[in-house]
């Protein structure tokens, strides 16, 4: 334990019961007197702001380098105590700081106020240190996926999302796997541009989209007079893709005949144009997807082995919108937010039996076919409210007569009550929003019916 003499009568008795409390814990645990002398630290401390592990801190002002108390006047005084220098409170204010490191940044967050002595009229000050950079990490890549389209709440998508946020600063190969329309292509733009290569190019190739008798001349270019109609030298994707990023989509309908020379592209970085005999040096990143089980495909002998096992270094499952049907409130604001820039109103309504029929339906084109139901839906809007008749006729075809709403009366029976709020609940992927959308409630009646039903 690393103390100071104590002028604080009464703290000296309460220091080693904190010590044995706190001495193993990940947070940093500070106790100071008025002056901002240190009378204690735990040894987490130290190594949170950045100096040896046996240093022995004395003042706040200078903690590792953070003035701390200049920090808690500065934090105070955001926080509305107009007059903090010269009668400060002593409640507890919680600020941010950045310490910048050679190769990263790391951020601390702040907890501090004035604590009671036992057996002593004086007060100490009180403050908890932790390390908050992997959340800051995470709003960040939260910040930047949602402008660039990736808006979920859904527990499997925030965990991809946080999985793209460690393996982007690599070069390792990632295998995107999901139905189509899941937003693969927009997850492989997210890791490059979180990557060390965001800079440089991101190259799309749809391998299902050109004829299996032109994409080697599009993936590795050709040289003048290579076959008939070649008349110029032409560059392929690959090089086009040098020091960024090659994004190679539906990789599972590349021919079988040429995927071992992409494997072996992909080993050596090195590879020939069509009809040339001379080498091209290329340093790229390869993302690949597939709307089909690559594995599945290895198992029926039309994808090779050892081809899957290099592009599937990190593989990343997508779940398909079905799966995650919490997140469809969410998508519809997103595009609504959207096609509000692109001119359309921004003060549409939809209806409780509209967004029943959205949440029911199973959505086989996943968020692609949720996006083009939002525009049909608000298109053929009748008036300001997009209802069941303005969605698409497949939504409509799909959803059966809903059934009536719940009472809410007094002469309600709970037990009714309870399950219907419960189905509710478990449509809706635990939002409670989207709940008592589907119950035609509000959420403010939704959350007192549940209070009395002893429903949390």
């Amino acid at each position: 334990m690393k103390r100071r003499d104590d002028p604080l009568e009464g703290l000296s008795h309460f220091l080693p019961m904190l010590d044995a409390v706190v001495s193993h814990i990940d947070e940093g645990v500070v106790v100071a007197d008025s002056s901002g002398h240190i009378l204690y630290h735990n040894p987490a401390v130290p190594a949170l702001v950045g100096v040896g592990g046996d240093t022995r801190l004395r003042e706040i002002r200078n903690l590792g380098g953070i003035n701390l108390q200049k920090a808690l006047l500065r934090a105070a005084i955001d926080a509305g105590e107009v007059d903090a220098a010269g009668r400060p409170s002593g409640n507890f204010v919680r600020f941010e700081h950045r310490i910048q490191e050679a190769d990263r940044a790391r951020f601390l967050e702040f907890d501090s106020g004035l604590v009671s002595v036992p057996g002593s009229e004086s007060k100490a000050r009180l403050v908890v240190i932790r390390d908050c950079t992997q959340r800051k990490h995470l709003e960040a890549v939260l910040h930047n996926s949602s402008s660039s389209g990736l808006a979920t709440k859904d527990p499997r998508m925030l965990e991809i999302v946080a999985r793209i946020q460690q393996i982007a600063p690599s070069n390792a190969f990632v295998l995107l796997q999901g139905e189509s329309g899941t937003g693969k292509t927009m997850l492989a733009r997210l890791i490059h541009k979180l990557s060390s290569r965001s800079s440089g190019p991101f190259i799309e190739v749809n391998c299902a989209a050109i004829p299996a008798s032109l994409i080697e001349s599009e993936l590795f270019g050709h040289i003048k007079g290579a076959f008939t109609g070649a008349v110029q030298d032409r560059p392929g994707r690959f090089q086009a893709a040098h020091r960024g990023t090659l994004f190679l989509d539906e990789i599972s309908e590349l021919p079988l005949s040429l995927q071992a020379k992409l494997l072996k592209v992909l080993q050596d970085q090195r590879f020939e144009m069509v009809g040339s005999d001379r080498s091209v040096q290329v340093d790229i990143r390869v993302l690949s997807a597939s709307n089909l089980n690559l594995r599945d495909a290895v198992d029926a002998g039309s994808f090779r082995a050892d081809l899957y096992y290099r592009l599937a270094v990190i593989p990343i499952n997508v779940p398909a919108l079905r799966e995650r049907p919490g997140d469809i409130p969410i998508l519809i604001k997103h595009f609504c937010d959207g096609l509000a820039v692109r001119g359309y109103p921004s003060d549409m309504e939809c209806t409780a039996d509209a967004m029943r029929m959205m949440m029911d339906y199973p959505w086989p084109g996943n968020v692609r076919e949720l996006a083009n139901a939002v525009e049909h839906g608000i298109v053929c809007a009748e008036g300001k409210q997009v209802s069941p008749l303005s969605l698409p006729q497949d939504v409509r075809n799909y959803s059966t007569p809903s059934t009536p709403r719940m009472n809410l009366g007094r002469d309600a029976d709970e037990e009714e009550q309870r399950h219907a709020i419960i189905d509710a609940l478990n449509q809706a992927n635990g939002s409670r929003a989207v709940a008592a959308t589907l119950l035609g409630i509000d959420r403010t009646t939704l959350w007192r019916r549940m209070q009395k039903l002893g429903l949390n």
